[in-house]
């Protein structure tokens, strides 16, 4: 028994235990502090769903051999620029308008994805380092690209002669919400008595029935994939390159195929937030995506050489959750000052630190 419980205990390491037991410690004192417990776990549920994409595309990076792709802002652009160029369309159907968005994301995050493989077998050794600079340097460069992009769509530019495009574009009128309002519900306790409503009543726990499908087929099409021929050899060569090679497969060209499903996954986990969360966030806003995904796979229990769905489902629900929870917490406890935005940076960068402090070895 003894031996099953410490099995038990390694598998699950104690950053996880501690992240686990902090969550639910957040939520037991939610209800005391007088916040709706239901409606924060249904905003943690929203937006596991609504980030697991972007962690999800963290599995054929690392599989592949390139490690924690920090360059998923390569993606994350090919994604806002899908999105700008349909609302730019003037598209008002919002299933042709996501699936426009989402397949330029995916023909440009191929593209790009390709580039950035072929840069990063060039590097080897240093893919973290330069994933790091080319995830920063992209969002830099977009920053002037977005000041001159010939966009004519009121939505999309500043009013009144400005130039460029806004910071943050409403999707009210294109493609938001549209995968959270499929089949979405709410239950919960009311007054003592059980209740069960179609959306969102913005008081039970809500559940975007949707978006949560849709990021689990998305879970089970790259399970699907890394079970496949290909899949199987892009795992070989990042786990054993040289046995890989003298097998007959070329071991440059699948971490380019990782690279490259990677960031394409980035472009549409991003358009999949977006849509969620109701705005596109232009500029320097998606800065630290790249980190935030690499956080959450992480605490999943990834490592910079092995990542499984589990790892992706785990974790996006346990940062994401802890994000939902502590903040309001926080707001409660202390409501003067930014508090939250202070325990938001500790938590997030604070699991990045220790993950990176542990890439010797990979995940059990």
């Amino acid at each position: 028994m003894r031996d099953r419980l410490a099995k038990i205990y390694d598998n699950i390491g104690l950053p996880r235990i501690i992240i686990i037991s902090f969550f639910l410690f957040m939520l037991i004192i939610a209800g005391p502090l007088g916040l709706n417990v239901q409606a924060l776990l249904g905003d943690a549920i929203r937006r596991w769903a609504m980030y697991g994409i972007l962690v999800l595309a963290m599995v054929p990076a690392v599989q592949s051999g390139i490690g924690l792709n920090f360059g998923i802002s390569l993606g994350i652009v090919a994604g806002l620029l899908g999105a700008t160029f349909t609302i730019e369309m003037g598209l008002t159907n919002p299933v042709q308008s996501i699936i426009l968005a989402m397949s330029i994301a995916l023909a440009l995050g191929s593209l790009l994805g390709i580039g950035y493989g072929i840069l990063l077998n060039r590097v080897k050794g240093s893919e973290m380092t330069v994933s790091t600079y080319v995830g920063f340097s992209i969002i830099a460069f977009m920053n002037m690209v977005w000041l001159s992009l010939p966009f004519k769509s009121g939505e999309l530019i500043w009013p009144l002669g400005g130039q460029g495009m806004r910071n943050t574009i409403s999707l009210a009128s294109s493609f938001g919400g549209v995968f959270n309002n499929i089949l979405d519900f709410t239950v919960g306790i009311r007054d003592g008595v059980p209740y069960f409503v179609t959306g969102n009543d913005n008081y039970g726990l809500y559940i975007p029935t949707g978006l949560i499908l849709f990021f689990l087929f998305s879970c089970f099409m790259v399970w699907l994939f890394m079970r496949s021929k290909a899949g199987m050899a892009m795992s070989a060569a990042g786990a054993n390159p040289a046995f890989t090679k003298a097998s007959g497969i070329n071991v440059n060209r699948m971490s380019i195929l990782g690279t490259a499903i990677s960031t394409a996954l980035a472009g549409v986990g991003i358009i999949i937030y977006a849509q969620s969360y109701g705005f596109l966030q232009l500029y320097n806003a998606p800065l630290m995506m790249g980190f935030h995904s690499v956080a959450a796979v992480l605490i999943g229990g990834a490592s910079i050489s092995r990542a499984k769905i589990s790892h992706v489902i785990i974790g996006a629900f346990l940062f994401q959750g802890i994000l939902a929870v502590a903040l309001p917490v926080a707001n409660k406890v202390l409501p003067e000052g930014n508090l939250s935005d202070v325990i938001r940076i500790i938590i997030s960068n604070g699991i990045i630190l220790y993950a990176l402090s542990k890439t010797k070895g990979g995940a059990k």
